[in-house]
């Protein structure tokens, strides 16, 4: 007789099926790295084995007989035996190593002279005609650790010498069309990304780097200094780049644009859309570019928009050795100008610039190009960078593991780009004075843009700079400067204004700080004297 009991459904064992997922996920992502690394074994079986970078060059060129290696810093006795097992020719490039007291920061003084021609150490180079012409250049680098900044004199003079060698190598062959050139590089650190892209890497396989480099480029690295003890030279003078002077044009103009970055929130919109107005006014013939977080709300886009720039929606990036809720706990939101590949070069400046002057002749400038900050360090509130996806990559995973000096993008990026370009102070002046008791605090004529540290201009009353009512900030403080500001207020089209206003906030620290002034009897400048006539605090 059969049952009447009814029969109770098996309970759904979730469990299980979210296991069975992941292992399916699991394995896809397996099979997916497994296919990758056939792939690279039939391009490069012995590589992808044995990391030796001479299969890889032996596979390049084919039959080619004719090849010879340069050996830079090398031993030449390492490769001999399996160099004769190839028709390839090798040659050690012979150089003196840079004198031992010549430090990094003799390279990137504080100061250089500014009526005479400033000099830099010697950096011995090889009698480069002797080695010509070569169709690979193997280095050994020195390396010290990505903490350190990889701030060493030998390791840059090693990368030059290579550079030197490719540039002086590059030829084309009988049928006019340009042979391979490779640079191999040898050791755990690499190569100098600030010289070798790594857009331009082949492989990456062990202690071994292999690249194919764009010539160009690198001719126009060695036209800069060794250091930041010169100023830059322009590598082109404006005007006759060489798209500009090909009969044809089928070269292309390269795209550029001025880049600004606003994150967190919107303290900085009014000088953002300052800037803009500023960069505008000086007849500028770039785009104007503006990444904004979602913390930047509608109203205020639609006011950057309406001041020039172009906008495009970013998420923000933290800096991961800031404290939370520090001022710079987001500044690493900077690092998404690499991302900006729609644009060859791009110049980023922070949002309490001004532009007073024309800045687009030095977009002339490589990456990265700047003003010096303090010692061997450049100030990356103004700078020249150039896009691509992979730096962007390399800074997100640099960013973990090596430390910023003062927890934001500035501290960070001066360890990750040690070897950088001096530009002339007037393009990015800190509004900034060791002086007490120079009152007038005056800027120079030539000045192209100015940098406002300390309270900003939009933040203070536009009658004088609310820097001098607090000791702390007074050494930022210039009524010349603030002037200057309000210069560019009072030419924006009024609708712009209204982002620029006075908040109860602001008008309570300002009336707070000028109370304090009044009572300290060291402000001999009495600033908190002056009469107030700034219409925005009537509507405060």
């Amino acid at each position: 007789m059969p049952d009447s009991k009814p029969h109770k459904p098996r309970a759904f064992n979730f469990s299980f099926v979210v296991f069975l997922i992941a292992l399916l996920l699991f394995t896809i992502h397996y099979l997916k790295q497994l296919h990758n690394e056939l792939q690279n074994r039939v391009a490069y079986p012995k590589l992808a084995s044995e990391h030796n970078w001479l299969d890889f060059v032996a596979r390049e060129f084919g039959d080619e007989k004719n090849i010879t290696i340069g050996l830079v810093s090398m031993d030449q006795a390492a490769i001999t035996d399996e160099i004769d097992q190839t028709e390839m020719r090798v040659v050690k490039v012979h150089f003196d190593e840079v004198d031992k007291k010549v430090e990094w920061s003799h390279l990137f003084p504080d100061l250089i002279d500014r009526d005479l021609p400033s000099t830099c150490p010697k950096m011995p180079m090889p009698e480069f005609e002797d080695y010509q012409p070569l169709d690979v250049v193997v280095a050994r680098v020195p390396c010290d650790g990505e903490g350190s900044g990889l701030r060493d004199v030998f390791r840059l003079q090693v990368n030059l010498v290579v550079a030197n060698l490719l540039v002086r190598s590059g030829r084309s062959g009988n049928n006019g069309v340009q042979k391979p050139l490779f640079a191999v590089f040898v050791g755990s650190c690499g190569p100098m990304w600030e010289i070798f892209r790594c857009d331009d890497l082949l492989l990456h396989a062990g202690d071994s780097w292999i690249y194919k480099p764009e010539l160009t480029r690198i001719r126009q690295k060695l036209l800069m200094p060794v250091g930041s003890c010169q100023l830059s030279p322009p590598f082109a003078q404006a005007g006759e780049e060489l798209w500009r002077r090909s009969k044809n044009y089928t070269i292309q103009q390269p795209k550029e644009a001025y880049v600004t970055v606003l994150h967190s929130s919107e303290a900085y919109v009014c000088g953002a859309i300052s800037l803009a107005q500023s960069i505008i006014q000086s007849n500028s013939t770039k785009d104007l570019v503006l990444l904004a977080d979602s913390q930047i709300s509608p109203k205020s886009i639609d006011g950057l928009r309406l001041a020039g720039w172009k906008i495009k929606k970013i998420q923000r990036i933290r800096s991961p050795h800031s404290k939370k809720n520090s001022y710079n706990e987001w500044n690493y939101s900077k690092l998404r100008i690499w991302q900006l590949r729609e644009y060859s070069k791009v110049m980023f400046i922070d949002s309490d610039l001004v532009v007073i002057k024309n800045l687009d002749k030095f977009f002339i400038y490589p990456q990265i190009s700047a003003v010096r900050n303090d010692g061997p360090l450049f100030n990356s509130g103004l700078m020249l960078v150039e896009p691509s996806e992979c730096t962007f990559k390399a800074l997100m995973k640099k960013r973990l593991v090596v430390e910023s000096y003062n927890g934001g993008d500035q501290g960070f990026l001066n360890q990750v780009f040690p070897w950088w370009h001096r530009l002339p102070s007037k393009i990015n002046h800190l509004k900034f004075s060791r002086q007490v008791h120079d009152h007038a605090r005056k800027i120079p004529k030539d000045v192209r843009a100015v940098h406002y540290l300390g309270l900003k201009p939009w933040m203070c009353y536009r009658d004088y700079d609310c820097n001098w009512d607090k000791p702390e900030t007074r050494q930022f403080a210039s009524d010349a400067a603030n002037e200057r500001w309000w210069r560019i207020y009072d030419a924006m089209p009024e609708k712009l204004r209204q982002y620029c206003s006075l908040t109860p906030e602001m008008n309570a620290r300002i009336l707070r700080h000028r109370e304090i002034a009044k009572n300290n009897g060291s402000f001999p400048d009495e600033h908190w004297k002056m009469e107030v006539k700034d219409p925005r605090r009537n509507v405060a």
